[in-house]
């Protein structure tokens, strides 16, 4: 079995299984990484028990894996950007696959993005030659990192753009040195820079507002599935809650480590203080943030090809199944 496989299928080590419900789990697909944090909480809390939900996480090596999986019906959720919503449900994604019912349900966080670069690049002009990677070029955070570069006076050819898969990916390959730089998610570059290498930027305080991930699903299995939706988005939102209270900090950073054990304490530390930041931390109540869904349209609306006229924020959001979660 190829290295990556065997690296790849090491990782659902890290996403223990509730016991199943009577009609089976959820199946939720997540990108690897500590902002799985409300997700751990809740399943050792027994919140997801409490609402009469049980999950089954996959861990997904790509964005384009995840969303096709989700409007292919493998995945019931998918924690993943809403740009990566949006672009397929527009017909905008890296494959040729559209998923005219693809909603999201539930905010997340403000993407926690960093443009993170090898130890020798130590500005954005020492990025002019190099090769920076993503994930997929036409969804998640690509724009941003575009956004980022052509704010410092870069636009392609002054740099090549190779994809290089998920988070994870993009992560390990940048510790290999085969890029020059790329966004990471926190807290991924808590380790990026104990190894020497750079943040050259921090995507919220340039941007200002903007949504990273969010929970998605197909508008039709949430109509046929509402009362295991809200149990979900209320034992999720619960968990945020829950992370946020400075008396759960020595059990939060207990069950951070049993999950990615191969975290120092320092990092895990560090973790909590980058996850939990009051301003930039997860989204309070997961709750979403229309004006960072608007950033992002803005972002897509620039940046994505072909061109296309896209609808309001409010039509890639359906509330409805939130508001019920916050109302019992």
């Amino acid at each position: 079995m190829p290295r990556p496989v065997r690296a790849f299928l090491a990782l659902a080590t890290f996403f223990p299984l509730l016991a199943f419900a009577a009609d089976g789990p959820l199946k939720v697909i997540v990108f690897p990484g500590g902002f799985n944090w409300p997700i751990w909480v809740a399943q050792e809390k027994d919140f997801f028990k409490q609402n009469g939900v049980a999950i089954e996480l996959t861990p997904t090596p790509s964005s384009v894996f995840q969303l096709v999986g989700l409007i292919e019906g493998k995945f019931d959720i998918a924690i993943t950007a809403i740009d990566n919503l949006i672009a397929y449900r527009e017909g905008q994604g890296e494959e040729p696959r559209v998923g005219p019912d693809l909603i999201a349900v539930m905010g997340g966080d403000h993407g926690f993005l960093k443009l993170v670069t090898i130890p020798e690049v130590k500005s954005f002009a020492d990025l002019r030659g190099k090769t920076l990677s993503v994930d997929a070029r036409t969804t998640g955070y690509a724009f941003v990192l575009f956004e980022l570069l052509d704010r410092n006076g870069l636009r392609e050819p002054d740099y090549t753009v190779e994809r290089a898969g998920g988070v994870l990916q993009r992560f390990q390959a940048l510790m290999e040195n085969k890029h020059a730089g790329t966004l990471l998610l926190s807290p991924f570059e808590v380790q990026a820079e104990a190894k020497g290498f750079n943040v050259l930027a921090v995507a919220i305080q340039v941007l200002g507002e903007y949504q990273g991930l969010v929970a998605g699903v197909r508008q039709s299995w949430a109509e046929a599935n509402r009362e295991s939706l809200i149990g979900f988005i209320r034992a999720y939102a619960k968990a945020v809650d829950w992370l946020y209270e400075p008396v759960n900090q020595a059990e939060a950073l207990a069950i951070f480590s049993r999950n990615l054990p191969n975290v120092p304490k320092e990092g895990v530390e560090a973790a909590y203080r980058i996850l939990l930041d009051p301003k930039e931390g997860f989204e309070r109540h997961a709750a979403i943030d229309m004006q960072g869904v608007k950033r992002v349209l803005e972002l897509r609306a620039k940046w994505a090809e072909p061109k296309k006229t896209l609808g309001e924020a409010g039509r890639y959001y359906d509330g409805r199944y939130y508001d019920a979660a916050m109302n019992r």
